[in-house]
């Protein structure tokens, strides 16, 4: 059987990208492919988010693992995967959009904190649960939900750091979403894409350290 979570696992890190302009995102996007992060999560909270995903995987393939976030209603969801999103990132789970997600194929994931909201997302058979916003209780928390959920396909976003992620990936987590401390909104509005490229660097290094 084909593991559908094959390209998540192994980009490993998923950088969560918001930026104010498609321009911006393109350039903060190839910062971090720079770095070594080959994960990226367009959200919708960037305009025009279809259109940079079409553009990224125009230029990379299958170099990077592309696909949206913030996808919160069914016209999003088919919009992205027409762009060609490979995955598609909910930040809670409602049955009408995790279906529509679902109908185009890509790979989704819905976002849950609570176990109630674990079991309703896994009842509705998403590919990954998002566990967001993951800072409230941290890597703790995320080993705690492996309890009752052993063998649940668990994404922590929200408050991952190079300095934690080794705590994420022993808690559990098939894959992390980092949002401000690597895709930094003050440095995409600024166009300082040297520290973007850095930051990706740190967590490309984390990453691997977590896997030796």
């Amino acid at each position: 059987m084909t593991d559908r979570l094959a390209r998540t696992r192994s980009a490993g890190v998923l950088a969560v990208l918001r930026a104010p302009s498609a321009e911006r995102a393109l350039d903060a996007a190839e910062a971090i492919i720079r770095g070594g992060v080959t994960g990226i999560e367009v959200t919708y909270s960037t305009p025009d988010a279809p259109a940079v995903i079409r553009e990224l995987i125009a230029r990379h393939g299958s170099a990077a693992h592309i696909g949206a976030g913030t996808v919160t209603t069914s016209a999003e969801a088919a919009a992205a995967a027409d762009a060609g999103a490979e995955f598609l990132v909910s930040p809670g789970t409602l049955p009408d959009v995790t279906r529509a997600m679902q109908e185009t194929g890509a790979v989704v994931m819905t976002g849950a904190l609570t176990p109630t909201e674990v079991m309703t997302a896994l009842r509705l058979e998403v590919d990954v649960v998002k566990i967001f916003p993951a800072s409230l209780g941290g890597p703790g928390y995320l080993g705690a939900l492996r309890g009752p959920f052993p063998h649940a396909p668990l994404m922590p976003t929200g408050g991952v750091t190079p300095d934690n992620l080794a705590a994420w990936f022993a808690a559990g987590a098939v894959a992390v979403g980092a949002g401000g401390d690597l895709a930094n909104g003050s440095s995409i509005a600024a166009g300082d894409w040297d520290d973007i490229e850095r930051r990706a660097t740190l967590f490309t290094a984390a990453l691997a350290s977590a896997r030796a």
